[in-house]
């Protein structure tokens, strides 16, 4: 079962863009409908992945601004004009400030690359080789006021123990990135997901018969 109306969604990222490209090829036209695709990094591969398939992108570059916030303004105010009413940062490398946040309540989500909250921030994956994991993981967590700190929607790991180099992990990882983010999209899309009341640290996900 899918929306009758697609759900307008914003996508930020700041490098290759294979998460977009995930969603582009599974919601995209589906349960979702991509209306604006930001970065922060001028010819990010992301940009050329969205323009294939005439989606508006911007670049909104923090030099360009006095501070973070009057970027994250700037930012929100033409994901805003295009009707978005769920961001996803997809591999977007820079911390979005509590101004955006508020623009869009409970409606940003973001993919990590470790099994939160174990090994926040920049480099998580680095920082669990270093640390010896012998299972690696990705989340998909709505976004909030601290690094990588949102209630959790979705998680998926892998065991790799023989693991070494941070570029393997994330080959690994890739599929697991591909497959949950287009699939909180739609939980999200679907209206399934809300807040634990006795624990708002937990989202739960409604039954498919209850939606």
């Amino acid at each position: 079962m899918t929306s009758e109306t697609p759900l307008p969604i914003a996508v930020l990222a700041s490098g290759t863009g294979t998460n977009l490209q995930a969603l582009l090829d599974t919601v995209h036209g589906q349960e979702a409908e991509i209306v604006a695709v930001a970065a922060n990094v001028p010819g990010a591969s992301a940009l050329a992945r969205a323009e294939g398939r005439d989606v508006p992108t911007a670049v909104f570059l923090r030099g360009d601004y006095p501070d973070r916030d009057a970027r994250d303004h700037a930012m929100a105010d033409w994901i805003a004009a295009r009707g978005a009413r769920l961001v996803v940062l997809a591999g977007y490398m820079e911390l979005v400030g509590e101004p955006f946040l508020r623009r869009f309540p409970g409606a940003v989500i973001n993919v990590h690359p470790s099994l939160l909250p174990a090994f926040p921030g920049l480099k998580a994956i680095e920082q669990a080789l270093a640390y010896g994991v012998k299972v690696f993981g990705v989340t998909v967590h709505f976004v909030d006021a601290g690094v990588d700190s949102g209630p959790v929607i979705l998680q998926g790991a892998r065991e790799l123990p023989d693991a070494r180099d941070p570029e393997e992990v994330l080959a690994a990882l890739r599929p697991l990135e591909h497959a949950l983010l287009p699939e909180a999209v739609r939980l999200f899309a679907w209206g399934a997901l809300s807040l634990d009341p006795e624990n708002p640290r937990r989202v739960v996900a409604a039954a498919p018969d209850a939606r």
